[in-house]
């Protein structure tokens, strides 16, 4: 018959732990009972050999203890099972150690050390017990949720078991076996070698990892130093010698102050702050940015050093590899040209937009130039280092243009690529992505583009998993996407979301005076750049009504170009529906004007006439300016020929100008009646 053997603990999970144990080394020759005081004691033990879980029960178990019982108090020790978590925290780590009484704190820290686990710094916590912010790991003996909740790191070490000295005494007062006592002393040495294999198999892991750190620190294109608290160098890569000067091996282990360094670098690299600024210096001529960062909790500071003239290289490489795959944007404010208040006004408020992150929704007429402004957005912003795409949502059908945007995993369609592709998301992450022609998009992709803007990830075709994406939209449009809303086309709560910010561009018929600065850029920029044009096709130019704005003009003049005999152009070299367009319109002076803008101009002829002042074409444009048909110079030039032309006006070199005829005033007199 089994001998008997009653367990008492103070807690639910100590008593389970300790029954495992000595069930699972006296079972065969022993029944435990056991009883804790979180679920509750029996009423009284007589004539038992008891076994308290610990000293500190003593008090609160003292009462169901009876005549003629044997009771032996534990002595316990570290589960040796999970020891190597604590062996894998690096050496002085500052640990918060966390159980339920002080008492068991300090015997379980009392424990630890004496075994040799003395590489940490440990820190007694139980409840209502202040202790340091800083601390990041937290252990335990199976109180996990005694752990304060902002403490990422939590290691639970197991409950405490029955030393190998306890177990004896149990063996001896219960007279069992020799052979079992024996066994434990063998299951004990197993457990010890075990152990050791374990740590060993660390130590070996540590210098491993130890020397493919150094290959690390060796192999980055950065110096790299790091300093202790004495400011004695610890690290010091190949890097950084060819940077010094300093050979590694008179480096290492001497004081920083003790190398020939700049003054100034010296300072930046002892001083005692946790500023991580980077500060340019000059180091044997050559220049470096050094980032300084101290380590928390460590006492020690690494220092980076990037020599500025490689990095300076290295990003024109990435560029140029970027534009090379279309991934970088081509033209700033400087390519948008013009004089016009309307192009000025678009362009200051543009560059205030690019300062921020916020979706812009760009609005304007086709060949307003749209993708232009989109691309000098992102190089005035802060992300003109980062990637720029741009896709067309109506060049291409629905279901390419949702793969083009999202990409696809491998094996989600037919024909899918072997590996899956990511889409334009993906690829302008950290960048921009400019979608032009978005009142194209179907409401299906509305509905995708929505959650985008609001959840900052994608899903790709076929694929179960979401990818965060950083990337600032730019979307356009040529159409009345509030019209589109209310026919039920377009989504209103994407419209908000793409129009955070908006931007209109001007229509061309609204900047003519931008017409001549246009024109000769893109004579400048085709095969032909030294022709010429003559000013009468520039005044034909100027105010024809330009519906495909800057696109349409810059076509014209391409053909102008082509088909134009020699190194002028004139207005024949039009194409024909333009001239159908110009003869539509060319009429007697009388009728090829509105009847109210011939009045004014011939009404500010008369009045500088009388006053003996120039009538020039500037005079005459400023004066008109603040009426209700203003007019450009070059338009006042095309106007002025014709009504020459009609005997309605003398034009005149020099200081006097135009002059009104007889026939002029007869002509004003009429219309003023």
């Amino acid at each position: 018959m089994k001998k008997q053997l009653i367990l008492l603990a103070g807690t639910k999970e100590t008593r389970l732990a300790l029954l495992e144990q000595l069930e699972s080394i006296l079972g065969n020759y022993v029944s435990v009972s056991s009883y804790s005081s979180d679920e509750g004691l029996p009423d009284k033990i007589s004539g038992k050999i008891v076994i308290y879980s610990s000293y500190l029960i003593e008090e609160e178990v003292r009462h169901v203890i009876g005549e003629n019982c044997e009771v032996i108090v534990a002595s316990r020790t570290i589960n040796h099972q999970y020891i190597d978590k604590l062996f894998s925290l690096p050496a002085g780590t500052h640990v918060l150690y966390v159980n339920d009484f002080p008492e068991s704190v300090k015997d379980s820290i009392h424990t630890l050390k004496a075994l040799g686990i003395d590489h940490l710094h440990y820190h007694p916590y139980f409840p209502g017990e202040e202790y340091r912010d800083s601390i990041e790991v937290a252990l335990t003996p199976g109180e996990i949720e005694l752990i304060p909740d902002h403490i990422p790191t939590k290691i639970n070490i197991g409950v405490r078991l029955i030393d190998i000295h306890t177990i004896m005494k149990i063996v001896d007062l219960l007279s069992l076996p020799e052979s079992l006592g024996i066994q434990v002393a063998d299951k004990y040495t197993r457990r010890i070698i075990e152990l050791s294999q374990k740590l060993s198999f660390l130590k070996e892991e540590a210098v491993k990892l130890n020397q493919y750190l150094k290959l690390v620190v060796d192999g980055v294109n950065d110096g790299i130093m790091a300093l202790d608290a004495a400011g004695r160098i610890t690290v010091f890569n190949d890097v950084l010698e060819r940077i010094t000067g300093v050979p590694k091996e008179r480096a290492l282990k001497r004081k920083i102050n003790e190398l020939f360094l700049p003054p100034d670098l010296l300072g930046f690299l002892l001083r005692e702050t946790e500023d991580t600024v980077p500060m340019p210096f000059l180091v044997r001529q050559t220049n470096v940015m050094v980032h300084r960062m101290p380590i928390a909790g460590e006492n020690t500071v690494v220092a980076t050093f990037k020599n500025m003239d490689e990095t300076i290289e290295m990003e024109k490489a990435v560029r140029l590899e970027l534009q090379k795959k279309g991934y970088i944007a081509k033209h700033t404010f400087e390519h948008i040209l013009g004089i016009s208040k309307a192009i000025k006004e678009t362009k200051k408020i543009a560059r205030k937009l690019a300062r921020t992150h916020l979706p812009i929704l760009i609005q304007g007429e086709s060949g307003t130039g749209k993708e232009l402004f989109a691309s000098a957005i992102h190089m005035a912003s802060s992300r003109k280092d980062a990637p720029y795409l741009a896709i067309n949502c109506n060049a291409l059908p629905e279901e390419l243009l949702e793969s083009e945007l999202f990409g696809y995993e491998e094996g989600s369609f037919t024909g899918a690529r072997k590996g899956g592709k990511k889409g334009v998301f993906e690829q302008a992450d950290g960048g921009t992505l400019f979608l032009d022609e978005i009142g194209d998009i179907s409401m299906k992709l509305q509905a995708r583009l929505l959650r985008v803007l609001q959840e900052h990830e994608i899903r790709r075709i076929g694929g179960n998993r979401n990818i965060p994406v950083n990337v600032r939209i730019i979307a356009a449009t040529n159409k009345d996407l509030k019209g589109m809303i209310d026919e039920g086309d377009f989504r209103e709560d994407l419209y908000h979301r793409l129009k955070v910010l908006s931007l209109s561009l001007p229509p061309l018929r609204n900047r003519k005076e931008d017409i001549p600065q246009l024109v000769q850029h893109f004579i400048y920029a085709s095969d032909r750049p030294q022709a010429k044009i003559t000013s009468d096709t520039m005044d034909r130019l100027t105010v024809m009504p330009w519906k495909g704005n800057i696109r349409e003009l810059k076509n014209t003049l391409l053909y102008m170009l082509a088909v134009s005999e020699g190194e002028c152009i004139s207005s024949e070299d039009l194409p024909v529906d333009q001239q159908e367009k110009q003869h539509q319109t060319e009429k007697p002076a009388t009728g090829y004007f509105k009847a109210e803008e011939l009045k004014n101009l011939l009404q500010c002829i008369r009045d500088l006439n009388l006053s003996r002042q120039s009538s020039g074409r500037p005079q005459l444009c400023s004066k008109l300016a603040g009426t209700r048909h203003p007019l450009t110079q070059q338009q006042i030039r095309l106007r002025l020929k014709d009504l020459q032309q009609d005997g309605l006006v003398v034009i005149r070199r020099g200081r006097s100008g135009t002059m009104i005829t007889e026939k002029g005033i007869e002509w004003l007199e009429q219309h003023d009646s």
